[in-house]
């Protein structure tokens, strides 16, 4: 309890004899990296390094200190909202308790990366104090300095407004079910299938586009063939009809002969009746 209080003492008065690395004024620089693939809101820290604000399509924001080699810094940090040099009186709050990874960065969940950001928006620093300094055990005091934030954030703001609703990790790798003997799409199919094209549709690295069809073990094998070969039609179709160009598509089926594991139980047989997407980019 003892050690809580003096650590919650030091914070708030953010002691002078901390490391203080903050831009001025005069260097605080925003930087905005826009596509519809990722927003990245970036600023230079001096003589320490960089954070960054980044937001994938698909994904929430997550913010990252990116410290120079040579720091040395490595434990527990804790993240506070201080007051601008603007903004006398205001007290500091705390938004929570971060640990540098063994790279000596930091990668902040997103509901404090959130805070952060409205935190910079009210013209706040968010501030790392760190108690580990190169295992001197000296303190040091990381900020982000919200000078000319406000318009940065604007233009970071309608980035995200553009985000594509995916990113290709996510959608690169796809299976669709279907139900025993069928092989026309669910909406539930169609609306994967859409999140699909929309991103191929928006992306140029994507190259191929291969659509396989597979069935379960029941019944005959060359209506199994057959079934497959519909369902991965059906795929395509759709696709196609999405706006992806038939000569980045190559359609296969395969029948049964790729179950999704050995056996024939039922939860075998259900995801074995399946046509998968996958998206390449050589």
């Amino acid at each position: 309890m003892r050690i809580a209080v003096v650590l919650f003492l030091s914070v708030c008065s953010l002691p002078v004899f901390a490391v203080g690395y903050s831009a001025s004024l005069e260097q605080s620089r925003w930087e905005l990296e826009a596509s519809k693939f990722s927003c990245r809101l970036s600023q230079k820290i001096p003589l320490f390094g960089e954070g960054e604000f980044n937001q994938e399509a698909g994904e929430t924001v997550r913010f990252t200190l990116k410290p120079l080699q040579g720091h040395g810094l490595k434990g527990e940090v804790q993240i506070m909202e201080a007051a601008s040099p603007w903004q006398p009186g205001i007290g500091t709050r705390e938004i929570g308790e971060v640990k540098f990874s063994t790279d000596g960065t930091i990668a902040v969940p997103t509901s404090y990366s959130q805070q952060m950001l409205a935190s910079l928006f009210r013209g706040r620093m968010p501030t790392f104090l760190a108690q580990n300094w190169a295992e001197t055990g000296e303190s040091v005091r990381i900020g982000l300095s919200a000078a000319n934030f406000p318009p940065a954030y604007q233009a970071y703001a309608d980035c995200i407004s553009d985000l594509l609703p995916v990113n290709y990790r996510q959608i690169a790798r796809t299976a669709v079910l279907f139900p025993s003997a069928q092989w026309q799409l669910s909406d539930s199919t169609k609306a994967r299938l859409d999140l699909i094209a929309i991103y191929v549709n928006n992306d140029d690295s994507v190259k191929s586009v291969f659509v396989d069809g597979h069935s379960d073990a029941q019944g005959r094998r060359l209506a199994n063939r057959d079934l497959s070969k519909k369902r991965a039609e059906a795929v395509t179709a759709y696709l196609e009809q999405k706006g992806v160009s038939p000569d980045r598509i190559t359609t296969r089926y395969h029948g049964e002969r790729y179950p999704v594991a050995q056996g024939n139980d039922r939860q075998t047989r259900e995801r074995s009746r399946r046509v998968t997407i996958r998206l390449d980019r050589n």
